[in-house]
């Protein structure tokens, strides 16, 4: 397979920062890349390069000629006021197509993308149909190569395996920054960690994340072989160079010169060889009260909308609860009728005395974007008290991976995943009895999601976790309440026996009734009609019913993945759906005419 695009020597600094060096590798057709790395070691910058959006400091990327590149942000930034058939027209307007191929990828892209009305504003869509807006908008261009940033953000779990099962059908080449362990597992089939512990600055394994894993460990552990051999080496020249004075006359400045090079080497591998983790560990209440929260039969509505009914609530020291659910189908809401921001239309829900709850929110709203660093983790102090112990905010902030040069910057200057590591601290210093964490996966980096499942199976109180992430919740929860959209709610043992009933689990929007057919006793009281006309109003509903049966078959054949990117038999597929598209306006216009005629002569 030939190289698409390839980056020779990239580097990049930000903020005074350097976020990778002399970088290089190239894209090869039939990748589907997933790029992992800690928080700040670059990722998105690096996929905006390799997308034309952002220019390297030094070394430069080569693409094949004409290579079509999509970019979707992990930010979502759409016109608040235009349709979503208008956005994506949009986008596809931005590239070269013949006007039917343009026409017919932005169709089957509404279609695949199941949004229910093309003609909904973006400012009405929920951040998850935001998202998915912003995919498809990429997904319109028919690139070469797909570049997504974080696609799981925001998305619910049922979108999230849908997003998985688009993207492991097609034969697209991709490029996918992610943290979702599971959604990597399945799609990826190269990996690619962006890291400064590896000697070229990232380490690329063909094959999923359990072989990048097993690929890891050896090379770690190559590294720390390494290590113990260099510094065995040193030892025994530094011996050699400590002899006595008539052993130093026959040293030669330039084995002297190679034991320097040895100890730089050494001190190079040391530093790479140093793990440096998030340091989590919540404070627990000390309470001993069992129940915590108890709810009978409460039930919740919003207008017409019934998000649960009936439900049976118990919350003890420690349960571990893992809530799921399509966006919108009242997750937030049971969480604020918990801690008593919302009240239940009926039932009863009692909680303990003083309880202490720490919530954990997906849209940082308790970061103040203007402030510093500084100022989020300490207020107008310079310390804080963590278990009883003060310790200076420098120190604080080093437990969560910040220098000290980072302190006296703006939150808005730091990354997703860096926020999310505040938001943490801060719940760190608040003992609590019922840790709430709404999509805390959100932007943070793999080895600080399995610090945090570490911390969370510790805690002593109660946990509840709103997550798309599959082995997050197969990890730290006992059990699984699920909300159906429509009012139901129904308890699982697991993540595990949940998976086997979730295609049928949530309710569907309800369906247009289908088009009532026309009974032959109606026809028989028709005396207007001519023989043939009788016969032919007689048989049109079959006709039409057969017609829209092959529409929609063909509709479905049009969404698939591989249909999709082959541009020939596309455009072939297209101009059959109109012709049938014309073939059922003329049925509907003939049935309108026959029955017209018919109640005018009877």
């Amino acid at each position: 397979m030939g190289i698409l695009l390839s980056c020779q020597s990239l580097s990049k600094t930000y903020t005074g920062r350097i976020l990778f060096d002399d970088l290089s590798f190239g894209v090869e057709e039939g990748d589907k890349i997933g790029l992992i790395g800690p928080n700040g070691s670059g990722k998105s910058t690096l996929v905006k390069i390799l997308a034309g959006l952002v220019d390297p400091d030094e070394g430069e990327v080569t693409k094949r000629k004409d290579l079509r590149v999509a970019y979707v942000s992990q930010e979502d930034v759409h016109d608040e006021n235009a349709t979503i058939e208008e956005l994506i027209t949009s986008s596809a307007n931005e590239v070269s197509f013949e006007d039917y191929v343009r026409a017919a990828s932005i169709d089957s892209t509404i279609k695949l993308f199941a949004f229910p009305d093309r003609t909904l504003k973006a400012a009405s869509l929920s951040g998850g149909w935001k998202k998915r807006l912003s995919l498809a908008r990429g997904w319109v261009k028919q690139p070469d190569v797909l570049v997504l940033d974080e696609p799981t953000n925001h998305l619910d779990l049922e979108t999230v395996l849908w997003l998985e099962k688009l993207l492991v059908g097609t034969n697209k080449t991709m490029i996918l920054v992610t943290h979702d362990r599971t959604f990597l597992e399945s799609v990826a089939n190269r990996v690619i960690e962006l890291n400064r512990q590896y000697p070229k600055g990232f380490l690329s394994v063909s094959g999923n994340y359990s072989t990048f894993l097993i690929n890891k460990d050896e090379k770690v552990s190559e590294q720390l072989n390494l290590e113990a051999a260099l510094a065995s080496k040193v030892r025994r020249e530094i011996a050699w160079l400590q002899r006595g004075a008539r052993a130093r006359q026959t040293k030669s400045t330039h084995r002297i010169a190679e034991v320097g090079k040895l100890v730089e080497e050494l001190e190079d591998v040391k530093q790479r060889n140093v793990a440096t983790q998030i340091d989590i560990n919540f404070q627990a209440s000390g309470r001993k009260t069992k129940e915590l929260v108890v709810a009978k039969g409460i039930s919740k509505a919003y207008e017409d909308k019934k998000l649960f009914t009936d439900l049976e609530l118990l919350i003890t020291n420690r349960t571990r609860l893992g809530l799921v659910g399509r966006n919108g189908s009242g997750k937030t809401t049971l969480l604020k009728t918990i801690i008593g921001e919302v009240k239940p239309d009926k039932g009863s829900l009692k909680r303990a005395d003083s309880l202490k709850i720490v919530w954990f929110d997906q849209n940082r709203k308790q970061l103040d974007q203007e402030k510093t660093l500084q100022e989020s983790l300490s207020a107008d102090s310079d310390s804080v008290v963590y278990q009883g112990r003060s310790l200076h905010v420098a120190t604080w902030a080093k437990k969560f991976l910040f220098n000290t040069e980072q302190l006296k910057l703006p939150i808005s200057r730091l990354s997703g995943g860096e926020q999310s590591r505040i938001l943490i601290a801060n719940l760190m210093l608040q003992p609590a009895d019922i840790i709430i964490l709404d999509e805390p996966t959100n932007d943070l980096d793999i080895p600080s999601l399995e610090v945090l499942e570490e911390s969370l199976q510790e805690f002593p109180g109660a946990i509840i976790l709103v997550t798309h992430d599959r082995l997050m919740l197969d990890v730290v929860s006992d059990q699984i309440l699920a909300l159906n959209g429509a009012g139901g709610c129904e308890y699982f043992a697991g993540y595990d026996q949940f998976e086997q009933v979730i295609d049928g689990f949530f309710a569907d929007e309800k369906k247009s009734a289908p088009k009532e057919k026309k009974q032959d006793s109606r026809v028989k009281q028709q005396t207007g009609l001519t023989s043939p006309e009788k016969r032919d109003l007689a048989a049109l509903p079959k006709k039409i019913e057969d017609t829209e049966t092959k529409l929609a078959s063909l509709q479905d054949e049009m969404a698939k993945p591989e249909v999709i990117s082959n541009h020939v038999k596309l455009a072939d597929l297209h101009k059959q759906q109109e012709e049938f598209e014309k073939e059922l306006e003329r049925l509907y216009e003939r049935w309108e005419m026959l029955e017209a005629k018919a109640q005018t002569q009877v």
